[in-house]
């Protein structure tokens, strides 16, 4: 499992505080033979609806040595995720 970024428990609580239920820290998900680590899994009621958002987030800091190599690699990340999944989601 991947250690977790600078600000995890930062935007951890600012969802918290915006009225999101986080339900996996992390959520792990296995593509085929991968296993993927997304930072935050959260969903949340929408008015008087029983159906809710669900969203996943992935925290990145950028505080490498190289903000455009730090740059690259969340871009990587973020591709892999949606060659997975699809703009459709999770």
């Amino acid at each position: 499992m991947p250690a977790r970024d600078l600000f995890h428990d930062v935007v951890k609580n600012a969802l918290i505080k915006d009225g999101w239920t986080i339900t996996d820290d992390p959520l792990h998900i296995r593509y085929g033979t991968l296993d993927l680590y997304i930072d935050l899994a959260a969903e949340r009621l929408i008015g008087a609806e029983k159906a809710g958002r669900k969203i996943v987030v992935e925290i990145k800091s950028f505080t490498g040595a190289s903000m455009i190599h730090e740059f690259h690699l969340a871009h990587g990340q973020y591709m892999s995720y949606l060659r997975c999944f699809g703009e459709s989601g999770i």
